[in-house]
């Protein structure tokens, strides 16, 4: 099981995301804030630090965090090229912003200013992600190590332990209320999976955006209308291809959550083009 291709490929926000969290935290860790930057009663309800919201929502408080945090945001890059980057950045404010709500109720009930109570880092999206990824994703392949069964998912698992157990109550205390999130995403809470952001603020953000972070295809050739009808044509009513897909194309429909049959017959009537497989796939699900 992988992420699909490898690189940030049709996933230009986790990527926006992956490295504001690495320059984050290591300019803060340099200057020696690291240990500082986590959420405390009176950041919120005394002085309300506005800057350390932010800050704390990218920035690891340890190298060891920071490590395993970008091994899972990279891994679950697979989610916005499932959803698209204008969906999945909906996923990402809505898991911040009700992590956010429940780590302020659960800082109110202690209403100890001194006590450093959350971690700092991007916990919400992280553990957010693993609702989706223990639903969505199945499993490919299982082994046995000493007598110990793995299956592909069990090191994301690993992982996600790690770093939930990193700074032990206060990593545990943020990493259940991304769950938390997650799950309510999940739900359909007042409708948020199927929110967009409006188009305008989309193109907005890809024309001042760099161009390696825009998530917009690049412009098509020109052609004929012929030829665009004839494309058209062929979109709606493709000829299935002659060739047996390659079980490397099959496994990154299968880690996009696609069921393995599904993503072959796709493949087939697609003629090996993921990218129009993953189309057939998605229009089907939807409907």
């Amino acid at each position: 099981m992988n992420g699909g291709p490898s690189g940030f490929n049709n996933a230009p926000v986790t990527k926006a995301f992956v490295i504001a969290t690495a320059l984050f935290t290591v300019f803060f860790g340099i200057r020696g804030g690291s240990s500082k930057l986590g959420l405390s009663y009176q950041d919120i309800f005394e002085k309300f630090r506005i800057w350390k919201l932010i800050i704390s929502a990218f920035a690891f408080s340890s190298t060891t965090e920071l490590f395993s945090g970008l091994y899972l945001l990279y891994f679950f890059r697979v989610f916005e090229r499932q959803i698209g980057s204008n969906k999945y950045s909906v996923f990402i404010l809505f898991s911040g912003f009700v992590s956010l709500i429940l780590e302020t109720i659960l800082l109110s009930l202690t209403k100890d200013p001194t006590a450093n109570l959350l971690t700092s880092g991007p916990y919400a999206l992280v553990f957010a992600s693993f609702v989706p990824f223990f639903l969505d994703i199945p499993v490919t392949k299982r082994f046995g190590v000493l007598g110990v069964h793995f299956s592909d998912k069990s090191f994301i698992y690993l992982a996600g332990v790690q770093l939930l157990l990193s700074s032990w109550k206060r990593s545990i205390f943020t990493g259940i209320c991304g769950i938390i999130a997650g799950s309510l995403y999940r739900l359909n809470i007042f409708g948020i999976r199927k929110a967009k952001f409006p188009e305008f603020m989309a193109s907005l953000f890809s024309r001042f955006s760099l161009p390696s972070l825009s998530s917009q295809s690049p412009p098509p050739r020109r052609t004929s209308p012929n030829l665009g009808r004839q494309a058209v044509r062929a979109y709606r009513a493709p000829m299935p291809s002659t060739t047996e897909p390659s079980e490397e194309a099959i496994a990154t429909l299968v880690s996009m959550g696609f069921d393995q049959n599904a993503a072959r017959q796709a493949l087939v009537h697609a003629r090996n083009d993921i990218n129009a497989a993953t189309n057939i796939l998605l229009e089907a699900h939807s409907h």
